[in-house]
This record gives structure tokens, C-alpha cells and sequence, in this order.
């Protein structure tokens, strides 16, 4: 637990310094091994939101989504538990799953003859 703590503390103290500006990893070191990779590195979203909201994210995956669970463990109400999620999500950048084709995707399935020009057609007026 004494470690939690420290590392808790020390991202504190890391924010601060950097006054949320955005951190950049320059080396990577593989522990216990003598590889490390040296460049510029990004963190990760979740590693750039705050302890707390670290903390708030972790409960969350661990309730699996159960705002009633949120509710209790950190004593606050569900209207509470909604407007953090939505701040959080808010400063989320998300992944387009299921992206619509591009125009040149749609005419390389028209050359190869997987869809017909009237669908085509179609797939490029719905990107207008």
C-alpha cells in the first residue's frame, strides 16, 4: 500500500510541476533488463488524466459500469457520479470503430467489382 501511495504522490507532484502541460517519455527502459528505447513517446490518455480521475476510471471498470456501485463507494449522488463521467469522457479522445470508407475505398470495391456503380454512387453521396 506504501508504494501506491508514493506512486499516487509522485504523479501529483508530476502534475503539478507541469502545470497540465502534456508530458513526453524520451526513454523506455525494459526493468530488470539492460533494453531501453530512447525517443519520443506520448502517454497514453489514461496515464495523462489526474491521480484522482485515475482512481475514478479504475473504480468504474471495477464496478463494471455500475453507477448505484459509484454511488457508494464514494459516498456522492448519481447526478455526481454522471457529471464526472462526463468530464472524463469529455477530455477523451475515442476511436471511430466502425469509420465510413473513404472515396477511394469506395471506387477500389467498384474496380474489383464487390459493389455495383448505383451503390457507389450512393456510399459517395452519403459522405457529402
Amino acid at each position: 500500500m506504501a508504494d501506491i501511495s508514493q506512486n499516487v504522490a509522485d504523479w501529483q507532484e508530476l502534475t503539478r510541476l507541469t502545470q497540465g502541460q502534456p508530458i513526453v517519455v524520451e526513454r523506455v527502459r525494459l526493468e530488470g533488463k539492460s533494453i531501453a528505447i530512447e525517443g519520443q513517446f506520448e502517454l497514453p490518455q489514461l496515464a495523462r488524466l489526474s491521480a484522482e480521475d485515475q482512481v475514478f476510471v479504475t473504480a468504474f471498470v471495477r464496478c463494471h459500469g455500475s453507477i448505484k456501485e459509484m454511488e457508494q463507494i464514494f459516498g456522492v449522488s448519481y447526478p455526481t457520479i454522471k457529471a464526472r463521467l462526463n468530464r472524463i469522457a469529455g477530455s477523451l479522445q475515442f476511436v471511430e470503430t466502425n469509420p465510413a470508407p473513404s472515396h477511394s475505398e469506395i471506387l477500389e470495391r467498384l474496380k474489383r467489382g464487390e459493389i455495383r456503380a448505383e451503390e457507389a454512387i450512393r456510399e459517395l453521396e452519403a459522405r457529402k
